[in-house]
């Protein structure tokens, strides 16, 4: 049995739809039991658990041999950092005892120490808790999600494409199937394999790529909105994140956008950008 976590997000249902399609078996961790009979009828085993919990998530990682850890987003209005330390502690505190042969976890590129830097240091503390433990652990470093465009869609509709990066600055993008597909694989390697895993697609894009993608899929000329440095955490703010949380997600994307991000021999998804937001203006 696999166990799955962040079954509401993007990549947790890529990965438990992945397992599924090759017939293995899968638990997926939801917050609310109103998702359970979808995933039921995909054949798919669920469970009701809160990861600040850590004895009922014990119990239900108890369940399999090996499990998918994704630590979820905390509401940009609290504060991230405190709010995302305490849910990956309770996700690490739940192994103890789950007898768990191995596990998967999702982190980013560019996790690095520190402390205000959004989830590149969260996730590196989340990496580090984890190493600590003694369950074999590997880490999947996965680059920028294609599906954080997702949000701009109604935007690009109107001619537009917000963005706080600049418009040519090149950086390795994924989708979130392409993650699902790459930890699915990971999570059936053999114990003794892990380590940290790099995952991108197929070419690396900007914003003006992402654009160019928009225009070619609504039939209409977008163009790059670039928000300037010194107004990105005014920004934030006003997208009703707290003072410390765009604190925070302000460092996140600078260093987003002043890091070259090189990794050795990444793994490589199939699914371009133009296929990815093709699909979201079909679905849209």
């Amino acid at each position: 049995m696999f166990i799955v976590l962040g079954a509401t997000g993007h990549v947790g249902p890529a990965v438990a739809e992945t397992l599924l399609e090759a017939g293995e078996p899968v638990t997926v961790v939801l917050h609310h039991e109103d998702k359970a009979a979808a995933w039921r009828a995909k054949g798919a085993e669920t469970a009701v658990a809160d990861v600040l919990d850590p004895d009922g998530l014990r119990a239900v990682l108890r369940r399999g041999r090996r499990a998918f850890l994704l630590n979820p987003s905390a509401a940009p209005s609290t504060d991230t950092e405190v709010e995302e330390h305490r849910t990956f502690a309770g996700i690490v505190a739940a192994l103890e005892g789950s007898g768990l042969e191995k596990v998967v976890a999702e982190s980013t590129y560019g996790a690095q120490p520190g402390e205000r830097c959004g989830d590149l240091n969260i996730l590196y503390d989340f990496e580090q808790a984890l190493a600590a433990q003694p369950i074999p652990v590997t880490v999947q470093r996965a680059a920028y999600y294609m599906s954080n465009w997702d949000a701009a869609l109604d935007q690009a509709r109107q001619g537009a494409l917000p963005t706080m990066l600049p418009a040519e600055l090149e950086l390795p993008m994924v989708a979130p199937v392409d993650l699902g597909r790459a930890a699915a694989d990971f999570l059936r390697e053999p114990v003794g394999q892990e380590g940290i895993r790099y995952v991108e697609g197929p070419a690396r894009y900007s914003p003006a790529d992402v654009a160019a993608a928009f225009a070619q899929a609504l039939e209409r000329p977008v163009e790059p909105k670039v928000t300037p440095r010194d107004q990105w955490d005014a920004a934030y703010r006003a997208l009703g994140f707290s003072e410390p949380a765009a604190a925070s997600y302000t460092r996140m994307t600078e260093l987003t956008a002043d890091t070259a991000f090189k990794p050795e021999a990444p793994r490589r998804g199939t699914v371009t950008l133009e296929q990815y937001i093709g699909e979201l203006v079909r679905r849209g």
